[in-house]
């Protein structure tokens, strides 16, 4: 926690907002989806999504919690978990959740891949962002997976399919040639996220997004995060902290920027 505060700290320092940013791509974004201030209707629903997970008491039997469950902290096999518990401890804040809704209504993304579910906020909301778009989410946890889906399909979301297994063997098994956003939020190590980057580069186009989360969460996930920046393919990467965005825009020059939220 302590080494987290500090790396917060120099980013801090480090950063910046729209002001200096040349790039008129990096800008746009930076100030009609970053700092995008409307109150979109749908954070109404964002928020009772939520919500309902945070007040449902069902048990889920939890396989596999996965490395980079920070608030859990287990490598647990199998442990009982109450939803409201995994909600409250670990799932995707509204903030966050309102900033993926925003990024997939700004690009309108039309083809994305989730690496992770969990109780499936941020897919709801990647999901109410472009209500057309096709969603690929993968999940570890059969339990999770399984109430993830029909919990989906009883907020009335019909674009999302979600996978179950281990991320190496069911990214081997996707159909789809490439994607228009790819999140991963899942196995936090370094060679793990290295490993899903260099496996998902066939699948990334011109205009295709890249998001990493939780960058700073350790010092190998940090040190992937710069293995990933500095690709030959990839052009522009913004770090906002807990989030990591990579472009491969081609007609745009190699830069790294830093932008608090």
């Amino acid at each position: 926690m302590i080494a987290l505060i500090i790396a917060y700290i120099k980013f801090w320092f480090r950063s910046g907002n729209q002001h200096g940013v040349h790039s008129p791509f990096v800008y746009d974004l930076i100030t009609k989806c970053f700092y995008d201030k409307k109150k979109y209707p749908i954070y109404a629903q964002l928020k009772n999504y939520r919500e309902q997970l945070r007040s449902n008491d069902d048990i889920i039997n939890v396989t596999d919690l996965g490395v980079g469950n920070q608030v859990m902290n287990s490598d647990t096999i199998h442990i009982d978990r109450k939803v409201s518990f995994i909600a409250k401890r670990a799932g995707t804040t509204t903030y966050r959740a309102k900033l993926l809704f925003r990024l997939v209504h700004y690009f309108k993304f039309e083809n994305i891949l989730e690496l992770g579910s969990s109780l499936g906020i941020g897919t709801y909301a990647m999901s109410l962002g472009n209500p057309s778009a096709s969603i690929t989410s993968i999940e570890g946890c059969p339990n999770i997976s399984r109430f993830t889906a029909q919990n989906l399909k009883n907020n009335q979301i019909s674009n999302v399919e979600i996978l179950t297994g281990n991320f190496d063997d069911v990214l081997n098994q996707l159909d789809a040639s490439n994607y228009d956003l790819i999140f991963v939020d899942g196995n936090h190590q370094k060679e793990a996220t290295v490993q899903y980057f260099e496996l998902l580069l066939p699948k990334a186009h011109n205009d295709s997004v890249f998001i990493f989360d939780d960058i700073y969460w350790s010092k190998g996930m940090t040190e992937a995060w710069n293995i990933i920046k500095d690709h030959p393919q990839v052009t522009v990467s913004i770090d906002t902290f807990f989030w990591g965005f990579i472009f491969f825009r081609k007609e745009q020059p190699k830069e790294h920027f830093r932008i608090r939220l």
